[in-house]
């Protein structure tokens, strides 16, 4: 009987990452996961089993979404977010579809998300608790849903042309709201029954 299996074709420059020193990354995805993954790094082809006996079939994506953000530019600390935290989910905008093949558009558009020395791409990541690659074509995102919401937002602004000031004034309003509704939680008194 054949075991389920998905497969995924990453940049060869980032095999590398997937692998690890001493092959660790791909030892902690595999025995978290109960997968196996089987790496071409020529081709950078990443093909990922579940393991014998394995029954959980959603690990076979939640490994995907791993491989995928360590392909798009994460550190392996930031792609095991997936795995650690039930609630992060991995998000790609792909910047050819803004732009088609036009590299001039989409460096100089990489260049404003990620800001002098890193800086605009670490005040998204620090008003709204995601975290941020850019790398090759595209934008990778993990968080929650409204962290990443918030995110994509601030990018998409970005990307659209809008000032850097403008962007950090929406995250810092969005980052009060989203303190006002965990707070609200908090405090809301039991309904009566």
């Amino acid at each position: 009987m054949s075991r389920a299996n998905t497969f995924i074709k990453i940049p060869k420059e980032r095999v590398g990452v997937v692998i690890g020193p001493e092959g660790r990354t791909k030892k902690s995805i595999e025995d978290k996961l109960s997968v196996e993954l089987q790496i071409d790094s020529e081709a950078g082809d990443v093909n990922i089993l579940m393991k014998e006996g394995a029954t959980d079939p959603s690990m076979l994506f939640s490994a995907k979404d791993v491989v995928t953000a360590l392909g798009r530019g994460f550190s392996p600390e930031h792609a095991f977010r997936l795995i650690r935290d039930e609630q992060a989910v991995l998000d790609i905008l792909d910047l050819r579809v803004v732009f088609g093949k036009s590299e001039a558009d989409i460096k100089r558009v990489k260049g404003r998300i990620i800001g002098m020395n890193g800086k605009t791409r670490g005040i998204i990541e620090e008003l709204t608790d995601a975290n941020v690659a850019v790398y090759g074509h595209t934008v990778a995102i993990i968080g929650t849903m409204d962290q990443l919401q918030v995110a994509r937002e601030a990018i998409e602004m970005l990307i659209k042309g809008s000032m850097h000031g403008t962007v950090y004034r929406f995250l810092h309003r969005k980052r009060r709201d989203l303190k006002k509704k965990k707070l609200e939680l908090w405090e809301k008194p039991p309904e009566d029954k």
